[in-house]
């Protein structure tokens, strides 16, 4: 499939970024992918529609719906654990507040290396209860990008083996499955990733693990079970080391007989619904809004 006009501008940013050459470094340079970070946006459209607090140690940002019916997004945004929120969460959680009925829970839970990947669970899972005290399971859609679909997988499956309630819908974009990155055919992608290199990716999830161990399925959810799993919204890049791992998550939800939907890029990177002025990434964003009007 052709690519349009547009991912050429993309790519060449992104190379003017170094956020490839970053990913491709052992240990990686967590501060300065920190550079890029925007931990509560300026603009007079956030002053106006939000407000913050806290849950356990994670900054909570709500955009508050007008609409009388009570239906939340949780969003956990990725940046390898290490990083994040940036600019294109904040812009894409705009335009979907814009365009659905839905309150918009933005999570900035902590990071690596300060903190480890169960400190970072126990706030993601705080989150979902509290969320729980004042909506509908069945009004609670999870959504997360990267690192951030991790812990959104790994919740959910923490949740159906402790026979609690679970969100109606996940939307994942460019999940990552695997902190261990041992796929052989991860490889062969690296090379045409315009983003992410497994190297960086690695040192990161090092970064976030206890006693090394990549294997949890905290950090890996690939390891964990999708039996009774929500239904699940995929966007997937053909272009992303992260799409080897993804298609066996596919896989496994088709043999779990779990009602799901692939989205899939031809030639896109890692997470491209959200990356601006892209065609593609326009179109996804629309398919994500049909996703959650349909709710």
């Amino acid at each position: 499939m052709k690519r349009s006009f547009s991912y050429n501008l993309v790519a060449f940013v992104l190379k003017l970024k170094g956020l490839k050459k970053i990913f491709s470094k052992d240990p990686i340079d967590y501060k300065k992918l920190r550079k890029e970070d925007v931990k509560q946006p300026k603009s007079s459209f956030y002053k106006k529609n939000s407000k913050s607090f806290k849950i356990l140690d994670s900054s909570i940002t709500e955009l508050i719906s007008t609409d009388k019916k009570k239906k939340i997004v949780l969003f956990f945004p990725g940046g390898a654990f290490v990083s994040g929120p940036t600019t294109h969460h904040w812009d894409t959680l705009k335009e979907i507040y814009k365009k659905t009925n839905y309150t918009i829970w933005l999570c900035d839970y902590p990071k690596a290396p300060e903190h480890k990947i169960t400190q970072i669970t126990d706030n993601i899972d705080a989150v979902y209860t509290e969320a729980l005290k004042k909506y509908n399971h069945k009004e609670i859609i999870l959504m997360g990008d990267s690192v951030g679909g991790t812990l959104t997988i790994a919740l959910v499956q923490r949740l159906v083996k402790e026979e609690k309630e679970l969100p109606s819908k996940i939307i994942l974009i460019s999940p990552v499955l695997d902190a261990s990155m041992s796929n052989s055919q991860i490889d062969e992608i690296d090379a045409k990733d315009i983003l992410l290199a497994k190297k960086g990716v690695l040192s990161a999830k090092k970064m976030c693990a206890e006693n090394n161990n990549l294997d949890t399925p905290k950090l890996s959810p690939i390891n964990g079970s999708f039996n009774h799993f929500s239904e699940t919204i995929l966007f997937l890049g053909t272009q992303d080391i992260m799409y080897p791992d993804e298609q066996i998550m596919v896989r496994k939800l088709k043999e779990s007989n779990i009602k799901h939907k692939v989205i899939l890029g031809e030639g896109m990177p890692h997470i491209w619904p959200f990356l601006p002025v892209l065609k593609e990434a326009k179109l996804a964003l629309s398919e994500i809004i049909a996703e959650l009007s349909i709710n």
